[in-house]
């Protein structure tokens, strides 16, 4: 999946739009938020798999993964503690869905990355 020209735009939006949605387990999760992210950049909703841990259900998008340190705007990282998904937001830091909106961490919390390109 290639990135759309207008993705940062596009990721903006999408940031814009749940700066202030709180967490609601069903309905908007850390996973939801991750492939949002995705379709905002890419224009297309991967295909995955609901697995017993979030980083297997990522794998299972099929994107490369990459070291965090290594990740860039709009790539889907993953906190450690505690695990949840999200998406980098900028060189140094990633947002995440939090019970008030979006929080933004330094991306030296996550431990994985995924590469979306």
């Amino acid at each position: 999946m290639a990135r759309m020209p207008d993705w940062p735009a596009r990721l903006v939006a999408l940031l814009a739009s749940a700066e202030a949605r709180p967490f609601d387990a069903h309905r908007w999760n850390c996973g939801r938020f991750a492939l949002a992210a995705v379709l905002a950049t890419t224009g297309r909703r991967p295909r995955w798999r609901s697995l017993p841990t979030l980083e297997a259900s990522a794998d299972s998008a099929g994107f490369p993964r990459i070291p965090p340190s290594f990740a860039r705007a709009g790539d889907v990282v993953l906190a450690g503690d505690p695990p949840r998904l999200g998406v980098v937001v900028d060189g140094g830091r990633a947002a995440f869905v939090g019970p008030r909106g979006l929080l933004r961490t330094p991306l030296t919390t996550c431990v994985t990355a995924w590469r979306i390109d």
